[in-house]
């Protein structure tokens, strides 16, 4: 049953399929939780849940899966604690995928228990503290993916029991000291150790010949390794905390000239460092790991050819970087707008601790000087093939080239991207450890990936709400302050109110409209007397069809191809009517002028998700 178009949560009665041995659900749109009763299935030996919309725990009853061998709950929003039940369950044999999800909390000690497991993989959560030494007793291991987590410590030296590993990923950790001379000895294709904050001498042998088959980068304190690597020279009667002491001697010297606000910059790289917490290093992964030369070349010189967009602070620049190969978004703040570098570190501080498929994933920041000698700051994001929301709701105002293929989106692909937007404010609302606002929700930083999925960008206006209120800047071309864009932006702030949560569920409500009807807040139609808000309320219900976007009213008699999720419907003029009706009613709920009346973000996902499950069944 894998790879359909199923919605709608797993029913808690499969737990009554006593005899089922291998389940396949993978790569659908259910939603829910796992039900606990999987416990039930006793003989079941395989279970792939992968690529879907699965939230909450883990149930612990999986654990009673005596004879599971295969377990793929990778890319779900699954969040909570890895359950010592289910990581410890020893009959795992074959691969246990939990990556790309929102767990927190210590790797379990009984890891150990998976002695017959092949692949384990963990990659890109929310997991934090040291990684446990029993995992020395997974002696079947061949692939270790811990990747992409919040890991700190030392690598152990437990591990080198592991013989039979061939593929080790412990990049975009805190992993920290000199890195093990027992790694050379083990018989790895693939080691990957980058952006971390090991320091010392590179060992030369075993993988570490192979420069292909290896990565260090992003961490500023090696030296040695082989030439390939083209890292600095070790100096031999140099103790570590003279060479500590001297790196940051050098590293002071260099910023000598830079403004005030580079020295603080630095010193809070350097502070949270110590603290090993709230730091820049953090940050997928670091200030200064990224040189202005990198980024030049990157970008053949930040040309025209290569702007892919412009903002209120700064330029995106399309960039490859060459070591890595990877196609990157730069955006290079104009530090001579006021509030670029204030814009800066709020993005940085905002994306230090966050992950979700719905936010765009930022890889590396640089805080530099240019050859002109010119304070320079840019962050590194992933790339999003099919550019921004705006472009694709009024295509005239993009960017791309005439003769590209016209941008249209389906009614489910709004939909879609709406519930990846709502979800992705959800996340930063209520599932961060301090709730974070967005504070400049808009479409134009709504960004969408090859399969346009929609991820939320652009946290340069971010605030914490545990923050004092910011002053409100009367010098800013485009914003209210520093609250947000005109026409999405919370009626209170304007009025001096604090940033709240709230305010990002008004802008979402706007951009809601705005994705159904066609039309901008800003649209010259609206006036003091009429805004979006007014004119969908006003409309609703009889006029629905009069006021939405005519695109998506065609598909009332039409095949609907849903472009990235592979599935095929039709849907009557009436149907779409209805969904249409309660689609707008939710943005006219989320953007009404009372703050507390206005709908939380986590019902307004749930809302929708209904709604998208009833248009296509």
């Amino acid at each position: 049953m894998s790879r359909n178009s199923f919605t709608g949560s797993i029913p808690t009665d499969i737990g009554q399929l006593s005899g089922l041995e291998r389940l396949f659900l993978n790569n659908n749109q259910l939603s829910g939780s796992i039900p606990s009763s999987f416990g039930n299935l006793t003989l079941l030996t395989l279970l792939q849940l992968q690529e879907n919309n699965l939230q909450s725990s883990i149930p612990s009853s999986l654990g009673k899966c005596h004879w599971l061998n295969e377990l793929v709950l990778s890319g779900n929003n699954l969040n909570g604690k890895i359950p010592p039940q289910v990581i410890g369950l020893s009959s795992l044999s074959t691969v246990l995928a939990l990556n790309r999800n929102q767990f927190t909390g210590s790797l379990p000690m009984e890891i150990g228990k998976l002695k017959n497991l092949g692949q384990l993989d963990v990659s890109d959560n929310l997991l934090s503290g040291e990684l446990p030494s029993s995992l020395s007793n997974c002696e079947s291991l061949e692939v270790l993916h811990l990747q992409g987590n919040f890991f700190l410590g030392p690598i152990p030296s437990s591990m080198n029991e592991l013989r039979g590993i061939r593929d080790l990923d412990l990049s975009r950790n805190n992993l920290l000291g000199e890195i093990p001379q027992f790694l050379e000895d083990l018989n790895l294709e693939y080691l990957n150790l980058s952006f971390n904050q090991f320091w010392g001498a590179v060992p030369t042998g075993g993988v570490f010949k192979n420069a292909s088959a290896t990565s260090v980068a992003g961490n500023a304190r090696l030296c040695g390794g082989m030439a390939s690597l083209r890292l600095p020279l070790c100096k031999l009667n140099e103790s570590k905390g003279e060479a500590l002491s001297r790196r940051m001697k050098l590293m002071i010297s260099l910023v000598s000239g830079f403004s005030l606000l580079g020295l603080v910059v630095l010193s809070l790289f350097l502070l949270g460092k110590k603290k090993k917490e709230t730091n820049l290093s953090t940050l997928g992964n670091s200030v200064l790991q990224v040189s202005y030369a990198t980024l030049l070349r990157a970008t053949d010189g930040f040309s025209s050819a290569n702007l892919i967009g412009v903002g209120a602070f700064g330029s995106v620049y399309k960039g490859i970087l060459a070591d890595e190969r990877v196609v990157v978004a730069v955006k290079v703040l104009n530090m001579l707008h006021q509030g670029a570098a204030k814009s800066f570190m709020a993005e940085c501080e905002a994306l230090r601790n966050i992950r979700h498929r719905n936010l765009v994933k930022i890889l590396t920041a640089c805080s530099s000087i240019d050859f002109g000698g010119n304070d320079f700051k840019a962050l590194v994001y992933e790339v999003m093939d099919n550019g921004s929301l705006e472009e694709w709701l009024h295509p005239s105002t993009g960017t791309g080239e005439a003769t590209e293929a016209p941008k249209i989106l389906s009614l489910i692909q709004r939909l879609n991207i709406a519930i990846d937007v709502a979800s992705a404010l959800d996340y930063l609302h209520n599932h961060c450890e301090t709730p974070i606002v967005h504070c400049d929700l808009k479409p134009s930083n709504v960004l969408m990936d090859g399969d346009l999925t929609g991820h939320v960008s652009d946290f340069g206006l971010s605030r914490f709400l545990s923050e004092p209120t910011m002053s409100v800047s009367g010098n800013q071309s485009s914003s209210i302050g520093i609250r947000g864009s005109v026409g999405y932006a919370a009626p209170e702030y304007g009025m001096g109110s604090e940033v709240s949560t709230y305010g990002d569920v008004y802008s979402f409500g706007i951009v809601l409209l705005e994705m159904f009807t066609g039309k901008r807040p800003t649209d010259h139609m609206f006036s003091d007397s009429l805004n979006l808000h007014n004119y969908v309320k006003t409309a609703l219900p009889e006029l629905v069809s009069e006021i939405s976007e005519s695109l998506v009213l065609q598909e009332g008699t039409t095949n609907v191809t849903e472009a990235h999720r592979h599935s095929r419907l039709t849907v009557t003029a009436q149907k779409i009517e209805e969904c249409l009706t309660l689609i707008l009613g939710i943005g006219i709920a989320c953007s009404v002028e009372s703050p507390t009346n206005r709908k939380d973000i986590s019902d307004v996902a749930s809302e929708l998700q209904s709604i998208r499950r009833n248009l296509l069944n």
